[in-house]
């Protein structure tokens, strides 16, 4: 017996001899199909299927390990190989070829980490040969590959259910209308950077994947809120969703996903500079499971967002919201005090800020990992005192971001002294910050990296006048 993969699930298939010595007859014990790559053939009685191999290993095969142990066996060692070692291994013999490229040996397969620039065909004949065993395919950065290749992918590899088009600039409405006709059952899906992608890509999605949880389309500045609707109307079970850089989404966008993505966790709006504050209360209110918010550099929001997050969102985990210069300690206030699972938070260029958002922050979130407060220059020592004496800093506190802190000194460095996981400070620009006080904080922790820079010292003027300060015409002037 045999483990045989088909539709993405593991099952058993019986092995019968048959009358042609070169062939075996694979007998599945359900779904009646074994593979997705169409090479099946159904048995001339139309009473069930087989499906006919060609021998592995000939009776003449002389290698040991091919004699000792079954194909079955060696199948399965070979499925825990990597992309490169089982094209290495494909090179041995004819029977390690077969081994190698057998379709539920590349169920898993990441191109950004093996080869970036590949040609079409190469995703192509993937394609073909994995069939349906397909179900997890990256082609990040793969800027060769376009429509032709991805219509080919989906038309044969119909079980993916994530799929990685990062980049992929070559890529147009024509691909997700593909995938929505032939990829059902595909979970997550990225296609930020994707220029090309408009409101049809959504609609067709939206229409034909309502399995997808996951979506990103970051920088594909064609889309609208009407095509987020498409998108959401379909797939109510979505997650994941993340647009950094869509410009031409607003508030309208954020009240459909409030509206029909209740189980939605993670939101990255970053650079949606559209956004206002009614989108982000309506989606707040709706949306309470969120852990992961990314309002960074869009300007429009005030505090009414901080505060409508802080009353819904309790199980707030990472939120960022750098470039924001309308906050202000009220609206962190309220955030601290009501979402005390913080752990990374990212305040850079809040500029109003000062120390009493980090001792709010200090008291109130015992878990906070990772703080940056770069630019935010209204930040003293006292604040920094707060944070080194709570809870949160000799527990949990790794990173640590003051650069461009104007008024931070050595006596900040020595409050930070009992951070023992602190991992990584970054204190460039900060002139009160001496080499002397980066030394005493290292003593205290040794394995903390400390990132700084410090201008060359001017060198002195010369002790003998050597050089005439003016020239001649200057001193006739």
């Amino acid at each position: 017996m045999v483990r045989h993969h088909t539709n993405g699930f593991e099952q058993n298939a019986f092995i019968k001899k048959s009358k042609n010595s070169e062939c075996m007859n694979l007998v599945p014990l359900r779904n009646g199909g074994s593979s997705s790559n169409n090479n099946s053939s159904s048995a001339s009685n139309g009473s069930s299927s087989y499906w006919k191999v060609p021998r592995v290993f000939g009776d003449s095969e002389e290698a040991p390990i091919n004699r000792k142990l079954a194909k079955e066996l060696l199948l399965k060692i070979f499925s825990w190989l990597d992309i490169v070692s089982l094209c290495r291994c494909a090179q041995v013999s004819k029977a390690w070829n077969g081994l190698a490229l057998d379709g539920s040996n590349w169920q898993y397969v990441d191109f950004f980490q093996f080869q970036v620039d590949i040609d079409s065909y190469v995703v192509e004949n993937l394609a073909r040969r994995c069939g349906g065993f397909l179900k997890v395919l990256s082609l990040s950065g793969c800027q060769a590959v376009g429509d032709t290749a991805l219509t080919t992918f989906a038309q044969h590899c119909n079980n993916i259910e994530k799929l990685n088009l990062q980049g992929c600039k070559k890529l147009t409405d024509r691909t997700c209308q593909s995938l929505g006709k032939h990829c059902h059952k595909i979970q997550v899906l990225d296609f930020s950077s994707c220029s090309a992608i408009t409101d049809f890509s959504l609609k067709a999605l939206g229409s034909s994947c309502p399995q997808l949880t996951s979506v990103n389309l970051s920088w594909c500045e064609l889309l609208t809120s009407h095509g987020i609707f498409q998108l959401v109307e379909g797939c109510t079970g979505l997650k994941v969703f993340i647009a950094k850089g869509c410009v031409n989404l607003g508030n309208e966008a954020l009240f459909h996903l409030a509206r029909h993505c209740p189980k939605l966790e993670i939101l990255n709006l970053h650079s949606c500079k559209n956004i206002q504050d009614e989108g982000v209360i309506e989606l707040s209110e709706r949306c309470v499971k969120l852990r992961y918010i990314c309002i960074s550099n869009c300007n429009h929001l005030t505090d009414q967002s901080l505060i409508a997050i802080a009353t819904n969102c309790l199980n707030l985990q990472t939120f960022e919201c750098s470039g924001l210069s309308q906050l202000t300690d009220s609206g962190f206030q309220a955030l601290a005090r009501s979402c005390t699972k913080l752990e990374r938070m990212d305040l850079e260029e809040c500029v109003l800020i000062t120390d009493q958002t980090v001792t709010q922050l200090a008291y109130h979130c015992p878990y906070l990992e990772s703080l940056s407060l770069s630019h935010c220059e209204l930040i003293t020592d006292e604040g920094i005192r707060h944070l080194g004496a709570a809870s949160c800093a000799s527990e949990f506190l790794t990173v640590l971001e003051l650069d461009n802190c104007p008024l931070i000194t050595d006596q900040s460095l020595h409050h930070l002294i009992n951070c023992h996981n602190l991992q990584r400070i970054e204190l460039y620009d900060c002139q009160l910050i001496t080499r002397a006080g980066i030394r005493r904080l290292r003593n205290h922790l040794p394995s903390v990296r400390v990132h700084a820079y410090f201008a060359p010292v001017t060198p002195p003027p010369s002790a003998t006048n050597s050089r005439q300060r003016f020239c001649r015409c200057c001193n006739l002037l």
